[in-house]
């Protein structure tokens, strides 16, 4: 859904939910920062909730540096206007692995946003986390 959002607008949007994803994965915390106004709020339900941009890169850097290998991968992209910014849902299957690349947690949900332009860009203000499964790495069986 696109809400007759303009295909360049559509385009920014996605490029920063990519960079966020991309950001965590190769460890590049100041592209990752770029996603989040300084005042943004985001809510990962039971893992945490975190205020402006410094405090969710700071989280995000502090769980993801000590792992191996990690694939955050978005999809689904619903982008719409809502008049002020743009709304968007969008799905994360994430693979997070231990430092050994053998064992770590796969967690899938989804993102509920609201991103506002700014003199940088588009950016998250608002995010939601919602968790729909969350496995270890082996499965125990």
């Amino acid at each position: 859904m696109t809400g007759g959002l303009d295909p360049a607008v559509r385009r920014e949007i996605d490029d920063v939910l990519v960079r966020y994803a991309t950001g965590i994965d190769r460890r590049d915390w100041d592209a990752f920062g770029s996603c989040f106004t300084e005042d943004c709020h985001a809510d990962y339900g039971a893992i945490g909730q975190w205020h402006g941009a410094e405090e969710i890169t700071a989280w995000m850097r502090e769980v993801h540096e000590p792992c191996g290998y990690t694939m955050h991968r978005i999809t689904n992209q619903a982008v719409e206007s809502d008049g002020a910014g743009v709304v968007a849902r969008s799905y994360v299957d994430a693979i997070v692995l231990g430092a050994d690349n053998q064992s770590g947690t796969r967690a899938t949900g989804f993102y509920d946003d609201e991103l506002v332009s700014t003199d940088d860009g588009w950016k998250i203000a608002k995010r939601r986390f919602t968790m729909v499964l969350r496995q270890a790495i082996p499965e125990s069986g």
